[in-house]
């Protein structure tokens, strides 16, 4: 079943496809005109009434709830907090730990889900680095292979920005859940692209400035209920610590359910545009997204691989992912970073990145909109470039 009824219902659901063509969904999404439109509605009306007017409340509300069926989870267990990092630190910070407990993560992971746990050996924590073959490629048994009796926690992503390297997020929750171990996921670059439920995770964290094709500072924290207790909050305010009538209590003592993450009033303009993103991916289907998602990525594959690129990461089977990253060795070609300037003059717009070594990458991170008409455009500009 098509994604969309016509190519007039896509272009006025994607404007900016009707003259350029957007890859960059792993880096900054652009917003669908619903999102766009949902905000700047709730900004008029906060315009003439306040800002905390009931229906805006109302819709934060069943924020939780569609966040919640987008991975499996109870509305109780979801906080609207963004950015990423803040969930990712939240969970860092909010655990106790003692001298000697393990944590394990990935070095060459983003940024913002290594320091939260490298940061922990001021506490005296062991952090064990994992070491895959291939960038991104963390297995079950590479994350098996590091685990000890004093491992406390497992913190990866859900998918590696880079290589685009897809994690078997049940398989590797499993094994954690049957040695005691707490599993930290950082679920921004397939929550919205491909099925990230929380089955078998204790915490997720997700911006939805990505796939979720909503704003930026805008997301989602999940706590499982079961673990709620062992995570104190680390930001305090008059909303997640019980003051009624505003007035501060002798003792602290934390709201229930997702509440008690949030300290303070929420960004509701960027958590209704989130909500938008949401429901719009809902409304398709996930499964129909990681489709097209795929398909794109066979196209661009296929026809780039002639022109003498490589890639990293898979290009199909249960690991492969919506981001396809591209490289070329010395002698095979013009520079990637030449192209990239072709290509961004040619209204194309990727994601140049770079790896540990400084080779540079293109990064193409399409979503379900963009057409296999598109990325043979995208193959022609970069012919061209060459």
């Amino acid at each position: 079943m098509p994604l969309f009824a016509s190519e007039a219902e896509r272009l006025a659901e994607f404007p900016v496809a009707r003259d350029s063509i957007f890859l960059a969904h792993a880096g900054v999404t652009i917003l669908p005109a619903r999102v766009a439109k949902t905000m700047q509605d709730y900004l008029t009306e906060a315009c003439n009434r306040m800002q905390e007017f009931p229906e805006a409340w109302k819709a934060t509300h069943e924020t939780r709830v569609v966040a919640a069926e987008m991975i499996g989870a109870r509305a109780s267990e979801i906080s609207l907090l963004g950015p990423t990092s803040l969930g990712l630190s939240l969970v860092a910070n909010g655990l106790s730990w003692r001298p000697g407990d393990e944590v394990v993560c990935y070095q060459d992971d983003y940024p913002a889900n290594v320091y939260p746990w490298t940061d922990l050996a001021r506490h005296g924590v062991v952090v064990r680095l994992l070491k895959p073959e291939t960038p991104g490629a963390i297995t079950p048994e590479l994350v098996e292979a590091a685990l000890s009796p004093r491992t406390r926690l497992v913190a990866l992503a859900s998918c590696h920005f880079l290589a685009g390297y897809r994690i078997l997020i049940d398989d590797i929750g499993r094994l954690l859940r049957s040695r005691g171990i707490l599993f930290c996921l950082d679920a921004i670059q397939t929550l919205g692209a491909f099925e990230t439920r929380v089955d078998h995770v204790d915490f997720l964290s997700a911006d939805s400035h990505k796939w979720m094709l909503g704003p930026m500072a805008a997301g989602i924290v999940y706590v499982r209920e079961e673990v709620q207790e062992q995570l104190r909050p680390t930001l305090l305010g008059s909303w997640n610590v019980r003051s009624p009538n505003f007035i501060a209590q002798p003792e602290i003592n934390f709201e229930r359910g997702g509440r008690r993450y949030e300290p303070g009033v929420l960004n509701v303009a960027g958590i209704l545009g989130m909500k938008a993103g949401l429901e719009l991916l809902l409304e398709k289907g996930i499964p129909a997204v990681s489709a097209q998602l795929l398909r794109l990525k066979s196209r661009l594959v296929r026809g780039l691989e002639p022109l003498g690129f490589r890639f990293i990461g898979p290009g199909e089977g249960p690991n492969a992912s919506g981001i396809t990253t591209a490289f070329r060795e010395e002698d095979g070609g013009p520079p990637v970073e030449r192209v990239f300037e072709h290509l961004v003059a040619q209204k194309i717009s990727p994601s140049l990145r770079h790896d540990r070594t400084g080779r540079a990458y293109l990064r193409f991170s399409p979503h379900f909109y963009n057409t296999e008409a598109e990325m043979d455009r995208v193959i022609d500009a970069v012919r061209n470039a060459s």
